[in-house]
């Protein structure tokens, strides 16, 4: 295949290579891998969400919720995150020694993004080149930029996302959008921008769909100058030759999120960076069990199986006798107002033989079957929520007006920043959500990573301009 290679492009007013790395939530990028990135002469990207910090001797501080309000341990998380996106960017920084870019990256949809962001900011005036955003609708995004005069690059998955934002704010400080990110919602690690109109099971080809969006920045006069970044599914850049130069598409730029991840100074734990290299086709899953109510992508290992099997063991009822559902549940529920049909009454008779004794409701009037163990860390997780979301399925949270998001908690779902937090900082991976690419089974496959070599962040990033 032939590759005919990159141009560097102007960015934060020097010349870098377009190639960024995605900013991986939760500690799985930091000041090491994002410094480096730059250093290589790319765009490094920290992750402002849950962002680590460090006590006085250089240990990451243990980030402990011992307010009793919810509210309160809302604050703490606020304050977490500003000091730690603020250590991240400053050591990225002066790792960076002048080269390349540092943007940050924060999710919308995380509880006081907005506060965050400023807060941030406000403390690293000069350092960051531009921050990226999605996950929701990022519509304050620009005036926030302008206030801090910082490139914004939203993160969209499709023409019709990009109108809408456009319409309603960007047009307004459209001199800083320095980059559309499309995100592609079928192949994209973490979460992802799947909407209703597209089926999760059925992946679109992402060259209409990028197609489509150039079209719409041109009919809205977005300047040709500004590029396209390409997420998702992205590994040998010689098999996007194609996009490349391309007049069709205008100027494309190319996000790795996935493949920073098995680099010497990825921060991620051994155990982790040694699953990715045994990954097969198929073993990544586009899943709904995410608190957000996004879709997202992680490998499907006994924490998303557990999931899958918990969501298996589910059956809806009435709270009156009607249609079909003619006979009383009597096992799992106490309380005689649940009318089911006699088939799933059988089958909850069968799940609690088998140990799954506790019935728990759904925001959808069903009930799960789940053990008692996990009944209890079911609700102590969701007791100990410190609103890490803007809104929360899982624990009914809201970060704004009455703090509650009037649905009843979900346990189908599961405290998302637990899980990232343990497995980012030395938890079993098994037993934890674990974001990768879908593209994550090709480390097995390709001959740079074999005889469990480790690249650098600058052997990869001159790997990937080479073309592989």
């Amino acid at each position: 295949m032939s590759f005919k290679g990159l141009q560097p492009i102007m960015y934060g007013g020097r010349e870098v290579w377009p190639v960024i790395e995605g900013g991986k939530g939760v500690s799985a990028t930091n000041h090491a891998s994002s410094g480096a990135w730059a250093a290589a002469g790319g765009i490094g990207t920290v992750s402002a969400v849950n962002a680590d910090s460090y006590d006085a001797e250089g240990k990451i501080i243990p980030q402990v919720y011992d307010q009793l309000t919810r509210k309160e341990r809302h604050e703490q998380l606020i304050r977490y995150a500003i000091d730690g996106g603020v250590e991240q960017v400053r050591r990225a920084y002066d790792i960076a020694g002048g080269k390349g870019a540092i943007n940050i990256n924060v999710l919308w949809e995380m509880g006081g993004a907005q506060a965050v962001l400023e807060g941030v900011l406000e403390r690293t005036r000069g350092l960051v080149a531009g921050v990226t955003c999605g996950a929701g609708m990022p519509y304050r995004l620009s005036e926030i930029a302008a206030r801090f005069n910082v490139n914004y690059l939203p993160i969209v998955s499709s023409g019709r996302a990009f109108r809408a934002l456009w319409k309603r704010a960007y047009h307004k400080v459209s001199d800083l959008m320095a980059a559309v990110v499309y995100e592609d919602p079928w192949l994209a690690g973490g979460h992802n921008g799947l909407s209703n109109a597209e089926d999760p099971t059925k992946p679109e080809d992402p060259y209409p769909r990028v197609k489509q969006l150039r079209d719409m920045m041109r009919k809205e006069g977005v300047s040709d100058d500004v590029p396209i970044v390409m997420a998702g599914g992205v590994w040998y850049l010689r098999e996007w030759d194609d996009w490349i130069d391309n007049p069709e598409l205008g100027p494309i730029a190319f996000q790795f999120g996935t493949r920073p991840l098995l680099t010497h100074e990825s921060p991620i734990p051994q155990e982790w960076k040694d699953e990715l290299r045994n990954l097969e086709p198929g073993d990544v899953l586009l899943h709904k069990f995410s608190p957000t109510g996004f879709y997202s992508s992680a490998v499907r290992n006994s924490f998303l199986r557990n999931l899958e099997a918990r969501s298996d063991r589910q059956i809806p009822y009435s709270r009156v006798e009607a249609g079909e559902h003619t006979v009383q549940l009597d096992a799992g529920v106490k309380g005689k107002n649940f009318w089911v049909t006699p088939k799933d009454r059988d089958r909850a008779r069968s799940w609690v033989a088998e140990g799954h004794t506790e019935a728990l409701k759904t925001p959808d009037d069903t009930v799960v079957f789940v053990s008692t163990e996990e009944r209890a860390t079911i609700r102590k997780d969701q007791a100990d929520c410190m609103g890490c979301l803007s809104h929360c399925g899982f624990s009914a949270w809201k970060d704004h007006d009455d703090y509650s998001t009037g649905r009843l908690a979900d346990p189908r779902s599961f405290c998302i920043q637990k899980t990232l937090q343990d497995i980012a900082h030395g938890g079993p991976v098994d037993e934890n959500l674990m974001f990768a690419g879908h593209a994550a089974y090709r480390f097995r496959q390709d001959p740079f990573y074999s005889n469990n070599f480790t690249p650098t962040v600058k052997q990869l990033v001159e790997r990937i301009l080479t073309g592989d």
